[in-house]
């Protein structure tokens, strides 16, 4: 141990001999493990991210959105006198529901949504807001959880009674010093009674915005079957809908804006939302009114993209780590011609080919691990960086910075090796005689 420690006291030695060198071989390494570190950050984040945005979402769902199609994007068919007629699409509705429910044998859940724009009162502030029909299943698809009061009953379902579920920030602006369950808010013209609280679903506007959903902290939520008897049911004539006047009329004709289906096995995702397209077009008479997207599948193709563009930077880091480590070996090949002289008094005081190995070997390995240290500062900076301006998500992880320095420190180790041998075999008379 004590010629080992000697060994590794005059590689220090040597190192701080050449400070500039040193530093200069070292930058390759440098390089290479900051790039590696800031790699694994970003993939680490965006994986994350994923993760989390699939909690947003929910796992296995379809999700059909109600659309009203311009005037050009509605299919028109010719009669016998060539005349232009439009087909009638009664939109999406709880009979889609229940055919998909009948038809497909791999749906798990619904969950309908209808979303009523209204102003929410209570104890003289009003606000504008939305209450949305739901049923229990809602809250399941989406993962959330009633954290004060109850969810709604099948009496509550049955008889489309006067009662909601509101979310934190509902309760934060009209309850901000009372319990709310068991109170009464009014949304639009309506009055009902607070049976429940959600608990606060955490998540940053960029992923609410990009998966299209809505903050679900902000909504009143009521039963389908309360939206439909005591607010309004769009599948229903009503006087507003007779008349010439185009303005009386309600441009959304949909009974439901919006439908989840939850399939029991993730396998079948892309297949029974083929199925329930077929079941759409062939109700809605090809009108496309409706849109069908897979959210999972879409963060599949992004998790795909982002897989391509780790590989790449993990390529240029692969890349700069070999320069790094081919710099070593020719430094201290040109290192070995130096100091030809010194290995030679080595080699006379009684210094075997191992103290010589072991000394050049230090030396490389050091030099990799200061590369490393400063590598790993590097990444960490740029990690932060990146996720400061480029609105990218970065987590760096411990053993991602354990990984670079185990890479610097083989690095150091395979390359050092060639030269650290070299310098051993030299013959130490020849050595002595050299100037």
């Amino acid at each position: 141990m004590q010629r080992v420690l000697f060994n590794f006291l005059l590689a220090v030695e040597g190192v701080n001999a050449n400070k500039l060198r040193s530093f200069l071989t070292a930058l390759g390494i440098i390089f290479g493990v900051g790039a590696v570190i800031a790699m694994l950050a970003i993939g680490t984040g965006a994986k994350q991210a994923i993760l989390d945005q699939m909690k947003l979402i929910g796992t296995n769902n379809i999700v059909i959105e109600a659309v009203v199609p311009e005037s050009g994007d509605e299919i028109r068919t010719e009669n016998e006198e060539e005349e232009e007629k439009k087909p009638y699409s009664p939109g999406l509705s709880l009979a889609d529901l229940a055919s998909i429910q009948k038809t497909v044998p791999t749906v798990d859940r619904l969950s309908p949504e209808i979303i009523l724009p209204v102003s929410v009162v209570r104890a003289g502030r009003q606000e504008k807001g939305r209450c949305i029909g739901v049923e229990n299943a809602f809250f399941e698809l989406n993962g959330l959880e009633i954290g004060q009061g109850i969810a709604f009953q099948p009496v509550h379902m049955e008889k489309g009674e006067a009662v909601c579920i509101i979310g934190t920030e509902v309760k934060k602006r009209f309850f901000s010093e009372e319990d709310p369950v068991g109170k009464l808010i009014k949304c639009g013209k309506t009055w009902l009674r607070v049976i429940g609280v959600l608990k606060k679903r955490n998540a940053s506007e960029e992923s609410l915005a990009r998966l299209g959903i809505r903050d679900y902290n902000s909504d009143v939520y009521i039963p389908v079957s309360t939206a439909l008897l005591r607010f309004r049911n769009r599948a229903l004539i009503t006087p507003d809908d007779l008349g010439n006047n185009d303005e009386n009329k309600s441009k959304n004709y949909h009974q439901l804006d919006r439908l989840v289906v939850r399939v029991d096995d993730s396998k079948k995702l892309r297949a029974s939302a083929d199925v329930i397209a077929r079941i759409l077009q062939r109700r809605h008479l090809q009108v496309p009114d409706v849109e069908i997207e897979v959210p999972e599948l879409l963060l599949e193709q992004e998790q795909q993209t982002q897989d391509t563009f780790n590989l790449v930077l993990a390529v240029i880091a692969g890349i700069s780590l070999l320069v790094g480590g081919i710099g070593i070996m020719n430094i201290m090949l040109a290192s070995v011609l130096e100091r030809i002289k010194e290995i030679g008094v080595r080699r006379s005081l009684g210094a075997t080919q191992l103290d010589i190995i072991l000394q050049f070997l230090f030396e490389a390995v050091f030099i990799s691990l200061i590369g490393g240290l400063i590598g790993v500062l590097l990444g960490v900076g740029a990690a932060k960086t990146i996720a400061s301006y480029a609105e990218i998500p970065t987590i760096v992880s411990a053993w991602s910075i354990l990984l670079s320095f185990g890479v610097a420190a083989s690095i150091g180790l395979v390359f050092g090796l060639f030269p650290a041998q070299k310098a051993a075999k030299q013959d130490p008379i020849k050595a002595l005689r050299s100037d």
